[in-house]
């Protein structure tokens, strides 16, 4: 039987997601990308902000845990080498012959601030081409680390071919569910804390490769069992309760400074406050969006699309606004926000009809 409370959730988080990059990316709190604010912090402080504090600590996390536990479910029905042959297909192809057939228009935009300093004078078309795509990746690490953790599992559930493991994570009670946020919290300290420009520190620091394994394995091994969803199903409430202070109490504490920085990552507000939140929407999607629908069921077929395409509109909007109008800020969100949410629908439904760029961009084999 099909989980819907999943599926919404992972809709609903994508969607988050979208806007986030709408506010990130006029964002002056020093957070690397986007384009930047509309003045200096603390003279101009852009409340609007608040999202990214909100949002970054558990929306990647939580996509992670459920990609866990869709893996564990897909693993029941099918082998492991059929399941990894499509997860290719879905993830490493986007992630990589994606770049250079669409993904190059998004680093056009990223490096559009360094062709204006003259810092790619000189450089030939074709190396232009290749510094675009590379730098188009944006928001595909986060499908190029689950398809490295998808390689990494077929050996993992190989040490636990009899479920001796996974049952009894299945045992596990509530205190024990929460106490794992501390693998949460050491999987931050897993961050290079003082990243250094001329090394590839910075790009460790955005995959994060061994955070993001640690909700992934957690999800294939504690939060695919039934019992472990039911334990937080019922205890929502106090989940989401928890999580709502510990978030007021992060943003009061916090903001102003730059939200993913190692050290702030580090913290254990932040670690409280992420892992919770991870809990609690999925007991609180468990309880009360456990259904579909026409809407719901379309969000379902297409959110993986609209991630891979949003960011295009993103860029290329927003940087566009910035640079040639004198459009307020308001306005700027306002349309950028309008935009991300209905052109990246009608770009993902233009993409998926052509054939090769179907496979190549989206992963898919047919509309």
């Amino acid at each position: 039987m099909r989980k819907h409370w999943m599926d919404n959730l992972r809709w609903v988080t994508v969607l988050l997601v979208l806007f986030y990059h709408v506010i990130y990316f006029y964002n002056n709190k020093g957070v690397f990308g986007g384009i930047g604010g509309f003045g200096p912090y603390p003279e101009y402080p852009q409340y609007q902000d608040v999202v990214m504090y909100l949002l970054y600590p558990w929306f990647m996390p939580l996509l992670f845990l459920l990609a866990g536990i869709s893996a564990r479910y897909a693993l029941e029905k099918h082998d492991g080498r059929t399941w990894f042959k499509a997860r290719t297909r879905k993830l490493l192809v986007p992630g990589t012959v994606g770049l250079f057939v669409f993904h190059w228009m998004v680093g056009y935009f990223n490096t559009a601030v360094a062709a204006r300093s003259g810092m790619l004078d000189g450089v030939p078309g074709v190396a232009k081409y290749a510094v675009w795509a590379i730098s188009g990746c944006g928001p595909l690490w986060f499908i190029q680390d689950l398809w490295f953790f998808s390689l990494l599992l077929l050996l993992v559930r190989k040490l636990d071919a009899k479920n001796r493991f996974y049952d009894a994570c299945g045992r596990m009670g509530m205190i024990p569910i929460i106490l794992l946020g501390i693998l949460f919290c050491l999987g931050e300290y897993t961050l290079v804390r003082h990243p250094r420009p001329e090394t590839a520190d910075g790009l460790f620091n955005l995959y994060k490769p061994f955070f993001y394994l640690i909700p992934f394995l957690m999800g294939y091994f504690v939060f695919a069992n039934d019992t472990v969803q039911q334990k937080l199903r019922q205890a929502w409430i106090p989940l989401l309760c928890c999580a709502a202070v510990s978030g007021v109490a992060l943003v009061v504490m916090t903001f102003g400074q730059d939200n993913t920085t190692p050290q702030y990552l580090a913290s254990p507000l932040n670690c409280l406050y992420g892992w919770v939140m991870c809990l609690a929407m999925m007991g609180w999607f468990q309880a009360k969006f456990d259904r579909t629908g026409r809407f719901a069921g379309y969000m379902t077929r297409s959110s993986f699309g609209l991630y891979i395409v949003h960011y295009a509109v993103v860029a290329s909007l927003g940087y566009m606004m910035k640079e040639y109008t004198q459009l307020p800020p308001v306005a700027m969100y306002v349309i950028l926000t309008v935009a991300v949410f209905t052109l990246s629908p009608a770009l993902y439904e233009l993409l998926r009809r052509i054939p090769f760029v179907r496979w190549a961009v989206l992963g898919e084999k047919k509309a």
